[in-house]
């Protein structure tokens, strides 16, 4: 059931006196660690009250197509983009009769139509009304079109009928959803990426730092929310949007960095790209600092090291397994391994930031991934989000060997 982690789904409540089972259905969703919104029809809300939804959700429920102040906070149009997976539960026959005819005169149906996510049905009403031709051509119709089809079960009916047309309980139903989506390399693992790189003051207008981007940590967080992980970028002061479903901690110095690592440990799996700084000034300048104008004498700043954050965390106790990232202008496979073997990393990347097409602030990238064994595994120049996907998968790979 970890398929559901970090799944968007939107469940749509129709008219019809199983709606009362959509509120335990919600509460099975969300401990399967789906996100839930909730579309209700205005039959479902004569079943079973808004509120109560909201409550289960953790989000308000979405009720009238045409309702300005929903639009201005997620329209149908965005909810029919963020959804996953649009559940319908219970389906009555009349929503797949006006499905099936590509009817879209409500918010459910109209999202319904508007979305590129998959659409599960779980029909309930009477067996009579389920046998009926018109509700099996109906359901034959949406099946065709990619539909699922969840149900419906046979048994005694609150109208007294005995046969199919039951709405599968919450489990079953929450079971199903989850069948929707494959295992996905990174399902249920907690990976800790950090991206960026660190700037040290000076004084209050001067700080050192480095010509790191951010754009492969980023490319990376992407990449791990594709494989199914829950992320949480650490970055340094970069100029980029958080991606999608990604826990997003903004730092400046190196020692802002390591206690925010620190905080979010324990992870599966840490992806170390940032660009940190290895020393920072040992005393920090109160004011801004002036030049004397009586010498021509330079500047003097004495550095002292900062701590090693991928050493640091990789040397815990409950270390996750350690991906640490060389970013090198000579000698790249020499120093990489040095680097693995003295952070006591699982594996390490090389880039050779000399290269200008692949080197910082570029849209490219080509890397050589050295395990333990001191195996090198290339990975041909490409972009950096197709670069960051193919990383994935291949850390992915080793980190289940563990």
């Amino acid at each position: 059931m970890q398929r559901l982690y970090r799944k968007r789904i939107v469940l749509g409540v129709g008219g019809g006196i199983a709606a009362y089972k959509s509120a335990e259905l919600v509460r099975r969703l969300r401990d399967q660690g789906a996100d839930v919104h909730v579309v209700m029809t205005r039959g479902g809300r004569e079943f079973i009250t808004p509120l109560t939804l909201q409550a289960l959700s953790g989000h308000p429920v979405h009720l009238d197509l045409l309702d300005p102040a929903a639009e201005a906070a997620m329209g149908h149009i965005e909810l029919a983009k963020w959804a996953d997976l649009v559940l319908i539960a219970p389906a009555t026959a009349d929503i797949m009769a006006r499905l099936a005819q590509g009817v879209a005169d409500d918010l459910l149906s109209t999202l319904v139509l508007a979305t590129d996510a998959q659409v599960a049905l779980a029909p309930a009403m009477n067996q009579a009304m389920w046998r009926d031709a018109a509700t099996q051509a109906n359901a034959e119709t949406l099946a065709k079109r990619g539909y699922h089809l969840f149900g419906p079960a046979a048994g005694s009916q609150a109208c007294g009928d005995v046969g199919p047309g039951r709405m599968l309980e919450a489990d079953e139903l929450a079971q199903r959803a989850a069948d929707c989506f494959q295992w996905q390399a990174l399902t249920g693992k907690h990976v800790l990426i950090t991206a960026g790189p660190t700037q040290e003051n000076i004084d209050p207008v001067r700080y050192i730092t480095n010509h790191s981007s951010g754009k492969m940590g980023f490319a990376l967080a992407e990449a791990a929310v594709e494989a199914g992980a829950k992320v949480t970028l650490v970055t340094g002061p970069v100029h980029l949007p958080t991606p999608d479903r990604v826990n997003r901690i903004d730092v400046v110095s190196a020692r802002d960095m390591l206690a925010a690592c620190e905080a979010a440990m324990p992870c599966d799996l840490l992806i170390a790209s940032a660009a940190v700084a290895d020393y920072r000034p040992e005393v920090v300048a109160p004011q801004k600092m002036k030049k004397d104008p009586t010498t021509g004498d330079g500047l003097l700043l004495q550095l002292v090291r900062n701590p090693d954050i991928l050493a640091t965390i990789a040397g815990r106790a409950d270390r996750p397994f350690s991906v640490g990232f060389a970013a090198e202008t000579e000698h790249l496979l020499d120093y990489a391994a040095r680097k693995l073997k003295d952070k006591n990393l699982d594996l390490i990347v090389a880039n050779d930031v000399a290269n200008p097409t692949i080197g910082f602030n570029s849209e490219e990238n080509a890397i050589t991934v050295i395990d333990r064994a001191l195996q090198a595994s290339p990975f041909a120049q490409t972009s950096k989000s197709k670069i960051a996907r193919q990383l994935v998968a291949f850390i992915a790979e080793r980190l289940a060997r563990t």
